[in-house]
């Protein structure tokens, strides 16, 4: 299965949904792998800590050997890697991945990423993919290979206003990319459920029909706490409510 996290809105818990899910992924036995795409390199710290411990071939080298020619290109599995967990590897991003995006354009390279999962899919039991909060080149690239998209929200207004361009994007790239793509459907993150506000957005969701997911992720400390520490929830704290959460999530997901 091919899931990638994506919402054009920055700071809904993107790179939390994607390392906790696939974590638990990998904790249940299967072997999962992460790709980050986002320049930002919240899911490759998440998983490896500071710059320190990052490898030395990331997905930034993945496209840029798409734009040479090669007679023997480098397998995907050669931008792979070990993280600290069990059944869990990642392929890094890179803060300058971004420079590569109009040469990849003009390249006509939006399928190279889909062509790689294909291959990727032989390795791996699980693929989850963390994306930048743009709709640009990257995020198509991950569209167009994906078999599921699953949505963040964060109960904010802005949020809900550019769900609408979101889920309307989704549907071009079904149309013209991907005619296998889902809206696996929207996970209610940093919920607040004694607030009236957060209760009534989802409410007025659920009315028109968006697919929201029945479990919710509460808004929690201990979030911060597992970035800090490299460590998913499910390892640093097994029992606590958040990673339970996460769990239900991911039963959902799977049921």
């Amino acid at each position: 299965m091919i899931r990638v996290v994506f919402n054009q809105k920055g700071g809904v818990g993107k790179s939390s949904i994607t390392v906790n899910l696939a974590a638990i992924s990998a904790f249940k036995g299967l072997r999962t792998l992460v790709i980050d795409l986002d320049p930002q390199c919240n899911s490759t710290h998440y998983l490896l800590g500071d710059d320190s411990n990052l490898p030395q071939t990331d997905v930034r080298d993945f496209f840029e050997q798409t734009l040479s020619f090669q007679l023997k290109p480098h397998p995907p599995m050669n931008y792979v890697h070990e993280t600290p967990f069990e059944n869990l590897w990642l392929l890094p991003s890179n803060p300058d991945l971004t420079d590569l995006q109009s040469k990849l354009e003009s390249k006509h390279k939006i399928y190279k990423l889909r062509d790689a999962l294909v291959e990727l899919c032989a390795s791996f039991d699980a693929i989850y993919i963390d994306t930048p909060p743009a709709f640009n080149f990257f995020t198509l690239s991950a569209l167009a290979g994906a078999e599921r998209c699953l949505i963040p929200f964060d109960c904010d207004e802005f949020a809900r206003q550019a769900l609408y361009s979101l889920l309307n994007n989704i549907d071009e790239t079904r149309a013209d990319h991907n005619a296998a793509l889902t809206v696996e459907g929207i996970v209610v993150n940093q919920f607040q459920p004694r607030a009236s506000l957060p209760q009534r957005m989802v409410k007025e969701l659920e009315n028109e029909t968006v697919p929201v997911m029945r479990s919710r992720i509460s808004s929690s400390v201990k979030m911060k706490e597992s970035h800090n520490a490299a460590s998913p929830l499910i390892y640093m704290a097994p029992a606590h409510k958040l990673t339970q959460e996460f769990l239900a999530l991911y039963e959902e997901l799977h049921c």
